[in-house]
């Protein structure tokens, strides 16, 4: 079965190409920088590799680039939409509604337009891929993968807000948890690595444009960052992460603005880029190294609040067998990695510059022998991930 995996960030869209369920890759790309005038294409092959800059407005502009190379008579790999069986997507929030994967119906993709309220920037490039994906390939089986559906584990003390109870019995207002695929994947090879299927005690940190943690003990998620949207947490490229929700009402009440004019600001102009002009984290690295003082301070910031999380679900834990840096940043960033690694001695957790430096597509570690924690570095491959939980479902 040909299944292609479509993954929507707030900013890019991962796509492969695979036959299962051998799980062989016959193409894979990214479209990055959405909405920006330097957007960037990559498809890559087993005979071409190709990079373009292009004009992307928007998620459907991008699934019609990826459509259009895909089939292209020179470096396509099918020469029909028929030729694809099913498209796997990532979809962000399932709500409670969602806690496993499903295939496709009308109802599905209401239940999603819906959700789109508690996950803005994500729920509605997820339903417009699925939507742009049932134009461009009308007889494949869709089928939605969700990032809540992996924190289904968590405990009620950890995903219940103290707010009445009547809000979560009656309106399911709770911590759901997001970036589950990734969290589930690494996780997965982590414990693999580590040769601890038993009381293995891990904490994942995914950092891209959208950033979590997750505390993973036996392999399952029992504490998250994100919360009731994915806006929570650590600092991410646009998104504030955590913040005290007396400033929102100080900005409508004493400031004038208005409850749309904050959540656009808290979501779309807040985290790296309200720091520094800047959202990718390429850019600012450069020009940190550069000495811009705002640069260098988010960065700072970023790593601050990792730190944070990572004392407090070694605590709820009650140990820490290994870090896992995974996604965009995770896996590229080793001035984050160094930020976030130093000065944690305390929790057994020592850095081997010298590896930290070191870039592989494999899973490396980069702690020194004397570290009680390992420190790892796992490629994340949310699209394998969907590709077998889509061929399952499909199978069954």
């Amino acid at each position: 079965m040909q299944i292609l995996v479509l993954n929507s960030g707030s900013s890019s869209i991962k796509f492969q190409l695979f036959t299962m369920p051998e799980a062989k890759v016959i193409c894979s790309g990214l479209v990055e920088r959405i909405g920006l005038d330097n957007a960037k294409i990559s498809y890559r092959s087993d005979i071409n590799k190709i990079e373009a800059t292009e004009i992307i407005n928007n998620h459907k502009d991008g699934l019609q680039f990826i459509a259009s190379y895909l089939m292209d008579k020179e470096i396509g790999v099918i020469q029909a939409a028929s030729e694809i069986e099913a498209v796997g997507h990532r979809v962000v929030h399932g709500g409670s509604t969602f806690a496993e994967t499903v295939e496709i119906t009308e109802e599905v993709k209401q239940k999603i337009e819906k959700l789109s309220v508690l996950a803005p920037l994500h729920n509605p490039a997820n339903l417009e891929g699925i939507l742009v994906a049932e134009e461009i390939f009308p007889e494949a089986k869709q089928v939605a993968v969700f990032d809540t559906a992996f924190h289904q584990t968590m405990p009620v003390d950890a995903y219940k807000y103290a707010i009445p109870n009547t809000f979560l019995d009656e309106n399911n207002i709770r911590v759901y948890g997001f970036h589950g695929t990734s969290h589930k994947y690494v996780s997965e090879k982590a414990i693999a690595f580590l040769e601890k299927k038993k009381n293995s005690k891990i904490i994942t940190i995914h950092l891209g444009n959208g950033c979590s943690m997750t505390a993973i003990k036996d392999g399952k998620s029992i504490d998250h960052t994100l919360g009731f949207a994915p806006m929570n947490g650590l600092i991410m490229g646009t998104r504030c992460g955590d913040i005290d929700p007396a400033v929102i009402f100080y900005m409508v009440n004493s400031l004038g603005y208005s409850l749309d004019e904050v959540n656009n600001l808290l979501q779309k102009e807040s985290g790296m880029l309200g720091l520094t002009g800047y959202s990718d984290l390429r850019d600012i690295e450069a020009e940190a190294e550069k000495g811009n003082s705002d640069c260098k301070l988010a960065l700072q910031m970023n790593a601050y609040r990792i730190k944070k999380f990572i004392g407090a679900y070694a605590s709820v834990m009650n140990g820490l067998d290994a870090i896992v840096f995974t996604a965009g940043i995770g896996e590229n960033s080793s001035v984050i990695r160094e930020l976030v690694c130093n000065d944690q001695e305390f929790l057994g957790i020592q850095l081997d510059t010298k590896q930290n430096e070191i870039r592989s597509k494999e899973i490396r570690e980069i702690n020194l022998p004397s570290s009680k924690v390992k420190i790892l570095v796992i490629p994340t491959n949310e699209e394998l991930e969907i590709a077998k939980q889509s061929f399952e479902v499909l199978s069954s």
